[in-house]
C-alpha cells in the first residue's frame, strides 16, 4: 500500500469511528470497532511507508563522489 492509500484508510476509519450514528442502523456489525481497525492498519502502513522509503534514501549516496570518476588520456588507460 501506498502512503495515499493509508491516509484514505485512516480518513475512512475516521469517519466511521466519529462522524456515524450506529444508533440510527440496524446492522449487527459495530460500525467503531470497523473505525478503529481502519485506523490501527491505517497507521501500521503509513509507518511502515515512512520506514521503507527512510531505507531506500540511506542507501543513495547524497552526493557523488569525485574519485569513482575515471578518465581515460589514451596513453595511460584506468586501472581496475
Amino acid at each position: 500500500m501506498g502512503i495515499g492509500v493509508s491516509i484514505f484508510l485512516i480518513t475512512l476509519g475516521l469517519i466511521l469511528k466519529f462522524a456515524i450514528n450506529p444508533d440510527a442502523m440496524t446492522d449487527p456489525v459495530d460500525v467503531h470497532v470497523i473505525g478503529v481497525i481502519l485506523i490501527v492498519v491505517g497507521g501500521v502502513s503509513f509507518a511502515l511507508q515512512l520506514l521503507m522509503m527512510s531505507r531506500m534514501q540511506q542507501r543513495r549516496p547524497r552526493f557523488p563522489s569525485e574519485r569513482d570518476e575515471r578518465t581515460y588520456d589514451g596513453d595511460n588507460p584506468p586501472r581496475p
